[in-house]
Order: structure tokens, then C-alpha cells, then sequence
């Protein structure tokens, strides 16, 4: 049995929110699949904004002044510390109280980064701080640490830890959130003052939302998954989907730069979903 939802995560559109539809058959034995919609939304906006500090970092001018303009944030860039060449330096990205758009997003309020060193040296931290920000008028709280772990030189990774996260729609649904994975790059390594070629596969961890209502989702890296710098979302890879009365997987698919993933419950029923 194969259903159709569509579950607009419009982040290239209009705004990353979200909108279920399901067809009309047999819709009694359908899923509620809206907090699937609401975690794969909340692990695309922390990609966001990872990506937006690994940019910010690896552009901004030596100085302790002001950075530069950077191609693809309409934000006001600042960086501070004790001098040019000194850890840890805090850059603060301030999209302003109005906001501004690049690329169909409107984000507003600030971004905090706390960088203790090269972010391509192990052992450094880049910690992203939220206040009052929003994507598209859902408001985003909480904190990444993006660690660097790496033992292995020609291969980099790190651990990503989301503590605190609270993420509320434009529905007025709001769900907390948490968790760690592993990120190894397996693409761009010997390119490391430039992001384009990047590639990043999430070899493990799991994260966990809770709705409102208390019902907590947990969804675990099942088969790695593939995000390339390029590319907006995760384009492979499979999530075991537990909690409530969903039991299923999310599939990516064939590493396709798209926005398309499923959603399999338990008792064979398929979802095609679309970001």
C-alpha cells in the first residue's frame, strides 16, 4: 500500500514551515507523520545554521575589526578577541529585529558563534548560540556544539550536539529537541579553506523531539547519511523512526541534491515527502 503526503518544508520556497496532505482513501489507517515533518525540519535548520558558521569563520577578515561582506549572508558580521591571531574568537551574525533574505530565507535576530580554535583542528569547538532568531517566523532556540574529533588526519570528523533546542512553528506547535552525531568529511579534505567540494557523511547518533503533548520521537542513523556543502539537504541515507505510534524509516534516497525523502511505517505504508 503506497500513500502521498506532502509535507511542505517550503525552505526553498517560502519559508521553512510545514503543511500536511493526505489523500482521501483509507486515511483512517494513515500516520500522523507531522513531528517526522517537524524533526527532519529542525535537523535541516541546524544544517543551516552549521553551514552558516563554517562560512562566517573561514571568511572573515584577520582583524579584530568588523568582518567583510559574505557572498550569501545579508547578516551584519562582527568579530571579537583579544587580538588577530588569538582563540577564542566570537563572531556575532546579526540578521537585525526587521530581518533580511538571502536565498528565500528571512532570518531575523542573531546568531552567536564561539570559535576556540581552527575549526579543522582537533580538539576546537565552535559553539553556536541562538538569540531571538528565526528562519521565515519560526523561532529557533538552543545551542550547537560542533566539536572536532579527529584521530585519523585524512579523515576529519566531528560531533554535533544540539542541547536546549526548541523549535516553534507558525502554527503555534512547538517541540524541544536534542541530540549528537558523528560527522566524518569524505570529500574536500585537501581543499580546507574551501567549502564547495565538501562532503559529510553522519555515520551515527540520534536525535529526539517532544510535541507539546509529551509524545517524544527518536530517530537514529539507520545508514549513513550524505550531506553535501552544495546541497541544502541530506541527499542519502536511512533514519530509524521510534516513538508514539510510528515505527517506521526515513529514506533520503539515491543521493540525488533534492528535496525529496519517504517515510515507511511499520505496516508497509509508504509517504513520499517533499522539504
Amino acid at each position: 500500500m503506497k500513500k502521498t503526503v506532502f509535507l511542505l518544508l517550503t525552505i526553498c520556497a517560502t519559508g521553512l514551515t510545514y503543511v500536511s496532505c493526505s489523500s482521501n482513501d483509507d486515511t483512517s489507517n494513515q500516520a500522523d507523520v507531522t513531528s517526522v515533518g517537524a524533526s527532519i525540519a529542525i535537523d535541516a535548520a541546524n544544517e543551516m545554521d552549521i553551514k552558516t558558521g563554517l562560512l562566517v569563520t573561514s571568511k572573515t577578515s584577520p582583524t579584530a575589526k568588523n568582518a567583510e561582506t559574505t557572498p550569501g549572508i545579508c547578516a551584519t558580521i562582527t568579530v571579537t578577541q583579544q587580538n588577530a591571531d588569538s582563540y577564542p574568537k566570537i563572531f556575532t551574525i546579526d540578521y537585525g529585529t526587521a530581518g533580511c533574505t538571502d536565498n528565500l530565507l528571512t532570518r531575523k535576530g542573531k546568531l552567536k558563534i564561539t570559535l576556540s580554535g581552527p575549526v579543522i583542528t582537533t580538539g576546537s569547538k565552535m559553539t553556536i548560540e541562538r538569540i531571538d532568531y528565526s528562519i521565515n517566523g519560526i523561532k529557533l532556540e538552543g545551542t550547537i556544539e560542533y566539536t572536532n574529533s579527529t584521530t585519523i588526519p585524512t579523515v576529519p570528523q566531528w560531533s554535533r550536539k544540539v542541547t536546549n533546542g526548541k523549535f516553534s512553528d507558525l502554527a503555534g506547535r512547538v517541540y524541544l529537541n536534542s541530540g549528537t552525531w558523528t560527522v566524518k568529511q569524505t570529500a574536500g579534505v585537501d581543499t580546507p579553506y574551501i567549502l564547495s567540494d565538501n562532503v559529510y557523511e553522519m555515520t551515527e547518533g540520534s536525535h529526539t523531539i517532544t510535541a507539546a503533548n509529551g509524545t517524544t520521537l527518536t530517530l537514529t542513523v539507520q545508514e549513513s547519511l550524505i550531506k553535501k556543502y552544495s546541497c541544502d539537504f541530506i541527499s542519502k541515507g536511512k533514519l530509524k523512526v521510534q516513538g508514539g505510534l510510528l515505527n517506521g524509516v526515513v529514506d533520503y534516497g539515491n543521493n540525488d541534491c533534492d528535496s525529496k525523502y519517504t517515510y515507511t511505517h511499520e505496516n508497509g505504508t509508504t509517504y513520499n515527502l517533499v522539504m
